[in-house]
């Protein structure tokens, strides 16, 4: 016999349920004071709405003469229920919003920082674009999640309970008709949220491939001009957002068919409520007030009913959410601890390093040994793919040799090279680092606490002088990649950055490769003379080989 999920195409989730709640546990936790003020807000919802049923039947009964006492009571007894209901609504806005963007935030930031953290791989296991849309999109409906789904759960179950009890006192018979079918719900709701978790999953991994192409569209629209390929990568994102419109029909198409029946089953139920309540009120054993009451019971239940069915699909999109966050939360972090500071002069020293990339099929980097010795220069030479880049990843300790040892020492110490020891190290990569903001921002990057001064005098020895001509000075303001400033103003700008840093070792990756030669000879003479910490150059430029008394060929 076919199983239904073979039948419905239902996969294997990569993480079972049990590992996805006790992710979500662990998320809640520092959301607890939002999700119990909701709760609260939404048990008194409950209780006044209880109320108001009440209140609606007392007045109606008076009205009728059906029962006892003044109109204006039970008139001015409903009004204090619906002002009391419209400060619960306010308080609830209030919580939501305030609190829920804190929460939010947290989240974003420990996300962050667990990303920035984790260990350095050859190749992303996630795009850039794919990464943003789960840190805003997924994270926001976890958040919401617990923040306000579940606690509102309880409301939900607390006035179906409440509406049940109150229609049991006036009718036995049809109250358990209309819970009966719970079971029912429970038994069809597993099925259904295992096929929406797989429509939800495939959503959103084309969402964000979405994101990913429009952000790379973005970032390089320079290049994609000059090739003349604006229309080949518009048509690029056609593409994939048809992708993601065929996966929203599938969803939505199940969506709808799904919430058919259940529609159907509720439109049914209230009607044969109806019928039921018509049926006693013509027979003498219901009054009018009484079928309000009974109807507006029926309804509280029912509404419950809905809210639970809209729990399904809120389970499938914090599921997938959560999958897809837990995910990023699995890279591996780098060494924890302390930064060990190691005194000048230090030096580094590798000894039969070898180096393979995840997916490759020969060394990048095999049986090297080298020793760039306290307050040395050198510079490493080598074609393109000789391994340059690797190496000063190994360097910098963000990827481990597979085999062999780095070793960073001075006359007292050695240290086994980890991300600990980064501490000793300056880097200025090739090309433009800058951040968006303003000149001083990015300065601080190397050194937080820097002052005007020790600013002015890190550019002055890098040769970016020119910040001092400029109308606001340190206080400019520089667009995405350093926009508004030249490659060579900009590449100065991320040396006085690292020079602001100052630490014992300088890893110069092709960082003068935009300066003219004389500006380029002015800064080498101005970072070298008299320095006794050990640098390294990446360089293929003359200028910098004549400064350098070592030479690493790769």
């Amino acid at each position: 016999m076919i199983k239904l999920n073979t039948l419905l195409r239902i996969p294997k989730t990569k993480y079972p349920t049990r590992t996805i709640l006790a992710w979500l546990w662990d998320a809640w936790r520092g959301n607890r004071l939002q999700a119990v003020l909701n709760a609260l807000i939404g048990v008194a919802d409950v209780v006044l709405s209880l109320a108001q049923v009440w209140a609606v039947k007392h007045a109606i009964d008076v009205a009728s003469g059906a029962d006892t006492g003044s109109i204006y009571w039970a008139v001015g007894i409903m009004a204090a229920l619906i002002l009391g209901n419209f400060a619960i609504n306010i308080a609830g806005v209030w919580v939501r919003n305030i609190l829920g963007i804190r929460a939010q935030n947290r989240m974003q930031q420990q996300m962050l920082d667990h990303i920035m953290q984790s260990e350095w791989h050859s190749k992303a296991h996630h795009h850039s674009g794919d990464i943003l849309n789960r840190l805003e999109i997924d994270v926001s409906n976890v958040v919401t999640f617990l923040t306000e789904t579940i606690p509102n759960t309880l409301s939900v179950l607390m006035m179906f309970i409440g509406a049940f009890f109150c229609l049991f006192a006036m009718d036995k018979t049809l109250a358990v008709i209309l819970v009966a079918i719970i079971p029912l719900f429970l038994a069809v709701s597993k099925i259904y949220m295992r096929q929406m978790r797989r429509l939800t999953r495939d959503v959103r991994n084309s969402d964000s491939r979405v994101q990913a192409v429009m952000q790379e569209t973005i970032q390089h629209r320079m290049v994609i001009k000059t090739l003349e390929a604006c229309k080949d990568m518009v048509q690029r994102l056609e593409d994939t957002q048809a992708k993601l419109r065929e996966n929203v029909v599938k969803r939505t198409s199940f969506s709808i068919f799904s919430n058919f029946i259940i529609n159907f089953g509720f439109a049914l139920g209230y009607l044969i409520a109806f019928l039921w309540a018509a049926l006693r009120m013509s027979a003498g054993t219901l009054t009018f007030g009484g079928m309000t009451a009974f109807l507006q019971l029926v309804n509280k239940i029912q509404s419950p009913a809905r809210n639970l069915t809209k729990l399904a699909p809120a389970f499938v999109s914090v599921f997938t959410a959560a999958e897809r966050l837990m995910e990023l939360a699995a890279e591996p972090l780098e060494e924890q601890g302390e930064q060990i500071a190691v005194g000048a002069p230090c030096g580094i020293r590798l000894e039969n390093v070898t180096y393979r990339y995840e997916d490759g099929t020969r060394d990048v980097i095999s049986n090297l040994s080298f020793d760039f010795r306290p307050g040395s220069c050198t510079a490493i030479l080598g074609e393109t793919g000789a391994g340059k880049t690797t190496l000063v990843r190994m360097l910098l300790a963000l990827m481990k040799p597979n085999k062999g040892c780095i070793t960073l020492y001075n006359n007292e110490v050695e240290h086994t090279l980890s991300p600990r020891l980064r501490c000793n190290f300056v880097y200025v990569p090739q090309g433009n680092t800058l951040m968006s903001g303003t000149i001083r921002d990015n300065l601080r990057l190397g050194k937080p606490s820097a002052t005007d001064e020790e600013m002015k005098d890190a550019l002055q020895m890098s040769c970016a002088d020119f910040v001092f001509a400029l109308p606001d000075g340190l206080s400019t303001k520089c667009g995405e990649q350093g926009g508004g400033l030249s490659e060579g103003q900009a590449q100065r700008i991320a040396i006085a950055r690292a020079l602001l840093r100052d630490k014992q070792i300088m890893v110069f990756d092709e960082a003068t490769s935009a300066l003219d030669g004389d500006t380029e000879c002015r800064l080498l003479r101005n970072i070298l003379d008299n320095n006794s910490r050990t640098v390294i150059f990446i360089t293929h430029r003359p200028a910098v080989l004549q400064y350098c008394n070592e030479q690493l060929h790769l």
